[in-house]
């Protein structure tokens, strides 16, 4: 049976109380609490360090066994390097996750390229040989010149997915290409019918595979409390 986890871009924000967290929850016990609402959150730290070893160990600790972390590649692998030569730096990200992987609660990880990469399908197919088997990996191309199906073709022949990420600047086809879904919903807001409409999307792709949902998590609730109430319409 196929699993909804629905989260939002990090958790450490003292501006959700009260209406998320409460009002005298100091900040070493967010994630704890965090994880007794939602099951699931991206992590952009990974985007600018290599977790140390202790660091994981306590978000482990703090979250039930089922609680997924989604991982943000090192910038490192998609900024400086842009996917060419990384197998050093590719590997060595992948051992700092391994905490998270053995206890069971490593989810996606995430590698968003910059918006001035443009389309390389020979790039792309070069760096997904590379990629270790056993982790669910999505992309997030934010130039829409790698919207077509030679590289849709290519996710697909590794079980990579297509992260359907919003965005003011480019639309993300709704082109699954893995197993499992991965969306970013990065709007400050969603009305009633929009969230309802987004919670039959989300059963359609249960039907495939895991989906993974995040949403922006801004200075206010909202994206936790959408998240929230999707996980719900989104239960047996």
């Amino acid at each position: 049976m196929s699993d909804l986890y629905a989260g939002t871009s990090g958790w450490s924000y003292a501006s959700w109380k009260p209406r998320f967290y409460p009002a005298k929850l100091a900040s070493r016990g967010f994630l704890k609490y965090y994880a007794t609402r939602l099951n699931s959150v991206e992590v952009n730290y990974t985007f600018r360090r290599f977790p140390a070893e202790k660091l994981l160990a306590g978000w482990i600790e703090v979250t039930p066994a089922h609680f997924q972390f989604a991982a943000k590649a090192h910038q490192t692998i998609t900024h400086i390097k842009r996917l060419r030569d990384t197998q050093e730096s590719l590997d060595r990200f992948i051992v700092s996750l391994q905490p998270l992987a053995s206890a069971g609660k490593l989810g996606p990880v995430l590698f968003q390229l910059p918006p001035f990469l443009k389309c390389d399908l020979v790039l792309l197919t070069d760096f997904l040989a590379i990629l270790p088997k056993g982790i669910r990996i999505a992309f997030e191309f934010r130039d829409d010149s790698w919207f077509c199906e030679p590289v849709f073709a290519a996710l697909r022949s590794a079980n990579a997915a297509l992260c359907e990420a919003e965005s003011d600047r480019i639309a993300t086809p709704a082109v699954q290409t893995a197993g499992f879904a991965y969306l970013r919903l990065r709007k400050p807001s969603y009305s009633a019918a929009q969230r309802r409409q987004l919670a039959k999307e989300v059963a359609a792709r249960l039907k495939i595979g895991d989906v993974f949902v995040y949403f922006k998590h801004e200075e206010a609730p909202e994206g936790a409390l959408y998240a929230e109430a999707l996980q719900a319409a989104g239960s047996p």
